[in-house]
């Protein structure tokens, strides 16, 4: 019997969301979904369901330094996403983890590394502190390769306003001229006009529209993009290609949601499973 071919490998790095709508579960749900292998480092323990984020408690620095190590020792990613930190405590040993990584193994400067600059949940609650926010500028983002902030995340990144298509523009060519090797995407769904756009390391920008699915089974829509166009750069596509079928991946997983909880459900984040049956 011939053995069945070994699958990719994804870490995600973020936090614990116990209801299963986002974070290091989310992510597990979009690896399984594209046929990729998910490991996990877990950032914080939030107490969260479809009605918003209650508390969150970071995770002891040292676990987590010791989970990276030891999990990639074993088992190296061919691709990372990186959700929510938490604290600037987090976002340092991250930091150190992927300079590390770049020393000891050069080629993880090839590989893929989604950021999904969690800063505030949809519930207004404060995800990342600003000492963690200016580690995230200064020593995150020339270490990765894809940024997917909204327009609320990208004004506090650059600390320029972002609310118009120009002005998000604007904001990625400024972002480009201190991380110049970085893909940069700043998605609207949030906004009334649902059209995400690329700016990519070479210059070019790409305006995509999105299609606006009437649906209140909206939590983790951003985990699961940037989960999704990791996975995408992993299985091989080029830019536009990956962030293309990102974006349908998840209007496909609103659109078969199972309307659960009381608030901002759940998607279904492994229609793919479900409809080769």
């Amino acid at each position: 019997m011939k053995s069945p071919a070994k699958p990719p490998v994804a870490l995600t790095i973020a936090g614990f969301d116990p209801s299963n709508g986002a974070g290091i579960t989310a992510d597990l749900q979009v690896f399984a979904a594209h046929g990729i292998f998910g490991t996990s480092a877990i950032t914080a323990l939030t107490v969260q369901s479809t009605l918003g984020v209650a508390e969150v408690q970071p995770l002891d620095p040292a676990i987590f330094r010791h989970t990276l190590d030891h999990l990639t020792a074993d088992l190296p990613p061919t691709g990372i996403k990186i959700g929510m930190l938490g604290a600037s405590a987090i976002a340092r040993e991250l930091a150190n983890f992927l300079q590390r990584q770049d020393q000891i193994q050069p080629r993880n400067l090839h590989i893929p590394i989604v950021l999904d600059p969690v800063i505030l949940s949809s519930s207004g609650a404060t995800l990342l502190d600003p000492p963690g926010l200016e580690i995230l500028r200064t020593h995150l983002l020339p270490r990765i390769t894809w940024l997917t902030p909204n327009w609320q995340e990208l004004a506090l990144i650059t600390g320029e306003p972002v609310t118009t298509q120009q002005e998000a523009r604007h904001a990625l060519e400024t972002l480009a001229q201190t991380n110049p090797r970085l893909h940069t995407i700043a998605t609207a769904g949030d906004q009334t006009n649902p059209t995400d756009l690329l700016r990519t390391s070479s210059g070019q920008f790409h305006e995509l529209l999105g299609n606006r699915v009437e649906t209140t089974s909206t939590h983790g829509t951003g985990c699961a993009f940037s989960s999704a166009l990791l996975s995408r750069l992993i299985l091989g596509d080029q830019p536009l290609a990956a962030v293309t079928a990102a974006k349908s991946y998840v209007e496909a997983a609103l659109l078969h949601a199972p309307n659960l909880g009381h608030g901002r459900g759940p998607m279904n984040l492994l229609w793919p499973l479900h409809s080769q049956n």
